[in-house]
């Protein structure tokens, strides 16, 4: 039989994006589905009834949820290209850093943004904590590695993404820096690579797109939820 799969997801989500890459570098046909985040489809709330938020995974008709759930049932269901690496301790620290990519810095990163209608002293104080989750991932690359997989990308390259991408185009329109080559070094010439890697500009939305709805989405309300 056939596989059916389906990805529900919105163009400018890195969340999103994210499970896109890992099918591509897998050679995975997929179906997308473009969803309106403030009008949700039925299907989109029927496949995530508890939280109704992309991205959700479809598969011959079984809905998986939450991108790093997600990344890890593709990478247990295809076994060509691995995204996590084989050995027990290996993939233990990749998942680690990878969900404190998503709790730790994110959440760090969603403060920033909420701290521009808070004045000054509050951004500066959200940037710097935002820069210090930051120093946690700067300090797992190994500069002798390309990516945090080693020679190809993995796990935590997925995830970061969002680190490599997002976060350049954000800040600028948000008016602070966080992510820096003088502070960050490695972190900027591992973003240089990844978005030079072919699969992954396949996924990256339009950079003009991304600051747009930066200066006109986020400045204007709050960052309550995962893009």
């Amino acid at each position: 039989m056939r596989e059916q799969l389906q990805v529900f997801g919105n163009r400018l989500s890195p969340f999103s994006r994210r499970v896109e890459l890992a099918l591509k570098l897998k050679g995975i046909k997929y179906q997308y589905v473009e969803e309106d985040i403030p009008n949700k489809s039925h299907l989109l709330r029927k496949y995530n009834p508890l939280y109704k938020k992309v991205p959700v995974l479809v598969h011959n008709g079984n809905p998986i949820a939450e991108s790093l759930v997600i990344l890890e049932y593709i990478d247990e269901h295809w076994k060509t290209n691995p995204i996590l690496p084989q050995h027990p301790l290996d993939r233990a620290q990749a998942r680690f850093l990878a969900k404190y990519i998503d709790d730790k810095f994110f959440g760090a990163w969603r403060k920033a943004v909420r701290s521009q209608r808070e004045g000054r002293e509050k951004v500066v104080k959200a940037v710097e904590e935002a820069c210090k989750a930051l120093e946690a991932v700067e300090n797992e690359l190994n500069s002798n590695n390309k990516f945090f997989g080693g020679d190809k990308i993995g796990l935590v390259d997925i995830v970061g993404i969002f680190i490599g991408y997002w976060v350049p185009i954000m800040q600028t329109a948000l008016g602070f820096e966080i992510l820096s080559s003088h502070r960050f070094p490695k972190l900027s010439k591992w973003s240089e690579d990844l978005m030079s890697h072919s699969v992954v500009q396949e996924i990256l939305p339009p950079k003009p797109d991304l600051f747009a709805y930066t200066q006109t989405r986020l400045l204007s309300k709050n960052l309550g939820s995962k893009l």
